[in-house]
């Protein structure tokens, strides 16, 4: 069998969760767990979006706001909010960092078939940050992928200041 065969019929398994109305889903891979939401300590000067840094397992672990970041209103707690805790690559270096979520869904799989890449929005928008859309029971899900939604400097900041 070609690589290409092998590839078609591994499925991928994503972590869905919502932001507003829209279902986004994560590659399992990158997902180390789902924590209720926990207060948070606020660090002076950070970006927007950056909505503090909690502690995990005497870890300093930074905590963004995603709706922030894609131009949504702040998420809001809620018995359903909760904090995803994925490993991110900045510069080849792993990163742990905390993604409010407004609730967490299910882990689906899906096969390579389900999934088409990103729409071309024209040059201006950059759409890195999608892995691709993803179809299942007739919705739409925006995967994400996790190590381009910041950039590289945003992310050299937040660990500056942590």
């Amino acid at each position: 069998m070609t690589d290409e065969k092998n590839e078609s019929i591994i499925n991928n398994q994503y972590l869905t969760f919502k932001l507003a109305e829209e279902v986004y889903a994560l590659d399992i891979s990158k997902v180390r767990e789902v924590l209720e939401m926990i207060n948070m300590v606020k660090v002076p000067n950070m970006p927007v979006f950056m909505r503090g840094v909690i502690n995990l397992r005497g870890s300093v672990v930074p905590v963004v706001d995603l709706r922030l970041k894609f131009g949504m209103s702040e998420t809001e707690k809620t018995i359903d909010t909760c904090i995803i805790i994925v490993d991110i690559t900045v510069d080849e270096e792993k990163v742990m960092l905390g993604v409010l979520a407004d609730s967490v869904q299910e882990v689906i799989e899906l096969e390579s078939s389900q999934i088409e890449p990103p729409p071309k929005i024209g040059t201006r928008l950059k759409t890195d940050f999608l892995k691709g859309m993803g179809k299942q029971n007739d919705q739409f899900l925006l995967i994400l992928n996790i190590d381009q939604v910041f950039s590289a400097a945003e992310l050299l900041q937040v660990q500056a200041e942590v």
